[in-house]
């Protein structure tokens, strides 16, 4: 990390023409990657990110650069060029930066370089071995683990000086399994802003065998029908529905360009009175947490939607500037090469009342999303398609027939205000989400909701046969 006093002369250069903020991003990150392919490690990756990104506001114009040359002499150069791109030159005042303290929430007791390398593998090792062993149908099986170790300080023209550590691991379980010459797949895991200590009480078989289970059932399943349909998508990684059709377009960097389709909705009822929504960057050891966002403003616990009600939209500094809007901590980046936008942390529509068995008992024949997987979402109109990677039908109010292929189609506007039932059993999946800032870490989590009527796109016109 960089003095205090350097920070000040490079935020002095960078305003020398006529900038009106500045904000300097310094980052040293440390990271590991192993890949397990069929029991064998086919990659290892590691090494240490360092460097600088600086940024130049003037108006609404924003100017980026970014460096890994933090000489002195560098860093100033660097400033003073980036700089020219914002004006002429204009009389400026020194800046003098003061600390911002925090109060410590999140605590890594295993630091990922303290923790042998024989130790990560030995864990994906086990887990791939558990999950092969599963059933004869397991044709393949693919292990990741990840953990890094990111230290962070920034500092801008208003005087902030602020740092943050955030450590993270993340561990992904993947199966493919073969019946009849059809491939499925099946996938679970497992993340946290936390050390090695993440997995101390985790059992294997929670990551190896569900994955495996997944795609064994999968591979036996019939196709999915097609049409209008009840569904009930059960919780955890279901959130990704919400996190993809409805967040992204709550993020201010939308609605100040004017692509989002809740632009001037605020106040508005724009789902189920049952859906509370909320983006928690507080969440103690949560994978999208941290103490303070990439621009240093602290991270809050942000209610979006209550009640059905939109109340506020996910706010970074510079886009909120243009909406007249104070930043809630919601600016994040991939690392020093992106400039922060606003991005969600940890996203999650709140608990319910009703149980998963009485949203079935209730639903005579729909299909029921046990576990969500990929899909493709447009911001400006909220239109999704999204795959089901485990699925069953319902029938006479009862679990029925595994179906594969199913598909859900829609709008995020209608899924939301068709929400009849939210459960009482609030949990939470760990993906990476990517955008114009890169890739990062966040939670996307729900308790089972029933929606009373949405497309499902499958293979069977009409009824499963």
């Amino acid at each position: 990390m960089l003095q205090q006093t350097l920070l000040e002369r490079i935020l002095e250069a960078a305003l020398s023409r006529g900038g009106e903020f500045v904000e300097i991003f310094v980052e040293d990150k440390n990271r590991t990657h192993f890949e397990m392919i069929g029991g064998k490690l086919e990659n290892a990756l590691g090494g240490r990110e360092y460097g600088l990104g600086l940024r130049i506001v003037k108006g609404i114009n924003s100017f980026y650069a970014y460096t890994s040359d933090t000489e002195e002499a560098a860093l100033i150069q660097f400033a003073k060029s980036l700089s020219a791109m914002a004006g002429q030159n204009n009389p400026i005042a020194a800046v003098k930066l003061s600390q911002r303290a925090y109060e410590p929430r999140h605590h890594f007791r295993a630091l990922p370089g303290t923790v042998d390398a024989k130790v990560k593998l030995q864990w994906i090792r086990d887990l791939s071995s558990r999950a092969a062993a599963y059933d004869p149908m397991i044709r393949q099986t693919v292990v990741t683990y990840m953990d890094e170790d990111q230290s962070v300080q920034i500092a801008n023209s208003e005087g902030l000086l602020t740092q943050d550590r955030r450590v993270r691991t993340r561990t992904s379980v993947n199966c493919v399994a073969e019946h009849e010459g059809e491939m499925q797949s099946g996938g679970h895991n497992l993340g946290g802003l936390s050390g090695f200590e993440l997995y101390k009480d985790v059992n294997p078989d929670e990551l190896a065998l569900k994955a495996a289970q997944i795609a064994v059932t999968m591979a036996k399943a019939k196709h999915a029908p097609s049409g209008r349909l009840p569904v009930i998508i059960d919780n955890g990684f279901g959130g990704v529905i919400f996190h993809e059709a409805c967040g992204h377009g709550l993020e201010a960097a939308f609605i100040a360009k004017g692509t989002s389709v809740y632009n001037g909705k605020m106040g508005e009822q724009i789902a189920s009175e049952l859906v509370t929504a909320i983006d928690d960057g507080t969440l103690v050891n949560g994978w999208g947490s941290g103490h303070v966002d990439d621009e240093g403003t602290p991270t809050q616990r942000t209610v979006l939607i209550e009640n059905g009600i939109l109340k506020s939209y996910l706010v970074d500094r510079f886009n909120g500037k243009k909406l007249g809007l104070p930043s809630n901590g919601a600016g994040r980046r991939q690392s020093y090469k992106f400039a922060a936008t606003s991005r969600m942390s940890n996203t999650f529509i709140a608990t319910g009342t009703s149980k998963l068995e009485t949203m079935i008992s209730e639903t005579d024949y729909g299909l029921y999303a046990s576990s969500m997987g990929g899909g493709s979402v447009n911001p400006a109109t909220g239109e999704f398609n999204f795959s089901v990677n485990e699925a069953y039908m319902i029938r006479g109010g009862k679990l029925a027939e595994p179906v594969k292929g199913a598909t859900l189609i829609g709008t995020g506007s209608e899924i939301l205000k068709k929400i009849d039932r939210v459960g009482d059993n609030l949990a939470y999946g760990y993906g990476m989400c990517g955008s114009s800032s890169g890739s990062i870490p966040a939670i996307v989590g729900q308790p089972a909701i029933r929606v009373s009527e949405i497309t499902v796109g499958g293979r069977n016109g009409g009824e499963s046969k």
